[in-house]
Formats: structure tokens, C-alpha cells, sequence
């Protein structure tokens, strides 16, 4: 932004003002999910545990259509501040790797902000996630060559998956955050919260990678799986109900991060 000082200021306050509402809708659905799938771990739960599940459980409430309707905002902010630092770039970081990451979580925000008011206006806002992962790798592995790019898809979306985890143990989701204005309290809450919530928050993509992958080698896709199927697929594993548990709670503190995000992020 190097026009008018002014004009760059107020653009400043309004895309700030977009990315906090983000961070707060962002929050709202994790937590949620992880709430789902939490009553999945324990045998109390039907609801699908994603971003449609949690919708559903938002729909629910008193005044459901017009908290959907925020939350579809608060994603359409989201995707404002997104394509703002693809295009000025995040916090002084200009690099173009960053700004055509940025760019691609815009559309992505996008997407999820339609499928939010879609939801909203009371057109369903589109399929579950596991009838989503299964349908698209279905279709791309009927293309030539589809084999390969489901293949290096899953194994993409798991190495994201495990570049989370790793980065969240080294903490470095701090530089993003004004510290120094929190007390010691506070960063230890928002330490912990970044650490579990994007460690959890890794495992499920990397987990859905995996199968993914699966579906691939095996030609089937039914093999793929979205985050309620993945999610449950924790509970079935050699720790039982206690990996769902553990992976579902730390869905809920990603979310809570995700509010501590809305009021301390560098933006």
C-alpha cells in the first residue's frame, strides 16, 4: 500500500477489521467440530463431525439463520484479509511463495464462506465432507492419469498435515502474534491452545492424506475420507475412544486459539 497515507490507513483498519471477524468464525466452526466429535469419542453423538455438522449445530440455536449469516460474513472477511496479503503482502513478509499461499487460502475461504450462506439461505450448502473427498477422487481418478494426481494429492495434503504439527511444536505460529502485549498468563494459555489445537489439527490432515493416498494405490475411492470419517477412523485405532478424544479436544483449543488469533494476530 503506497498511495495515499490516508487511504492506506483506512484500507488497513477495514481489512484488520475483516481478518478479526475471520479468526472469529474460523474459531466458532472448529470448536464445534471438535465438540461433535467429542460426543462421537464418548457414543453420544450422530451429527457429522465437520464443517456442515457444525452448521447444523448452529442452525439449531435460537436465531440459528442469522448467526449463520455471521458466520458467513465473518468468512467473507476472512477471504478479504487473505487476498489483501496476497496482494501487499502479511505483517512486512512480501515473499511470493507467502503471497501465492495467501492467495489460495482467499479461494478457500471463499469457497467455505458461499457454502456458509448457501447453508444459510437454506439450500444445504452443498455435500458432507466424506461425500465431497469421495466424489472428487472418484472423478479424478476416472481422468488419464487421475491415478497419479489423486496419489500426489493425498500425499500433499499429508505432508501439510505434518508440516502443521511440526511447526506448532516449534511454536512458531508466535511470530505471528503480538506477545508482548499478553501477559505471562495469557502466552502460556496461548501457547498451549496454538500447540494442541494445530498439532490435532495436523494429525486429522495428515490422516486424511493418508487415505487419500490409500484410495489411490487401491483404485478405490472409497477408500478417501473427509474429516467426520477420518475423525472417527481415530477411534478405531490401537488406543481406542482415546485418540478421538485427545484429537477432538485439541479441535476444540485450535478454535480457542483461533479467538486468541482474532485479538492478538500481527495483521
Amino acid at each position: 500500500m503506497d498511495g495515499n497515507p490516508r487511504e492506506d490507513a483506512r484500507l488497513g483498519r477495514v481489512t484488520t477489521a475483516a481478518g478479526r471477524t475471520g479468526f472469529v468464525a474460523r474459531g466458532v466452526v472448529y470448536a464445534l467440530v471438535g465438540v461433535l466429535a467429542l460426543r462421537i469419542a464418548f457414543g453420544a453423538g450422530g451429527e457429522d463431525a465437520d464443517r456442515q455438522g457444525a452448521l447444523h449445530q448452529v442452525a439449531e440455536q435460537p436465531f440459528g439463520t442469522v448467526l449463520l449469516w455471521a458466520l458467513a460474513v465473518g468468512f467473507v472477511g476472512m477471504a478479504l484479509w487473505r487476498a489483501s496479503t496476497a496482494v501487499f503482502g502479511e505483517a512486512g513478509r512480501k515473499k511470493t511463495g507467502s503471497r501465492l499461499l495467501s492467495a489460495g487460502r482467499a479461494v478457500f475461504y471463499g469457497f467455505v464462506a458461499w457454502g456458509t450462506a448457501s447453508y444459510a439461505a437454506g439450500s444445504g450448502g452443498g455435500s458432507d465432507s466424506d461425500s465431497a473427498s469421495k466424489d472428487w477422487t472418484a472423478t479424478t481418478l476416472g481422468w488419464p492419469g487421475g491415478r497419479w494426481l489423486v496419489g500426489v494429492a493425498g500425499l500433499v495434503l499429508a505432508g501439510v498435515g505434518a508440516a502443521i504439527a511440526v511447526r506448532a511444536l516449534q511454536r512458531r505460529f508466535l511470530r505471528k502474534l503480538d506477545t508482548a502485549s499478553m501477559d505471562p498468563r495469557t502466552r502460556t494459555a496461548v501457547t498451549g491452545t496454538g500447540i494442541s489445537g494445530n498439532v490435532a489439527r495436523g494429525a486429522v490432515y495428515a490422516a486424511a492424506g493418508a487415505f487419500v493416498v490409500v484410495a489411490a494405490v487401491r483404485f478405490d475411492p472409497g477408500r478417501a475420507r473427509g474429516m467426520d470419517d477420518t475423525l472417527r477412523s481415530f477411534a478405531d485405532s490401537a488406543a481406542g475412544p482415546w485418540l478421538l478424544v485427545a484429537v477432538a479436544a485439541g479441535l476444540v483449543l485450535y478454535g480457542v486459539f483461533s479467538f486468541a488469533s482474532a485479538r492478538w494476530r500481527r495483521f
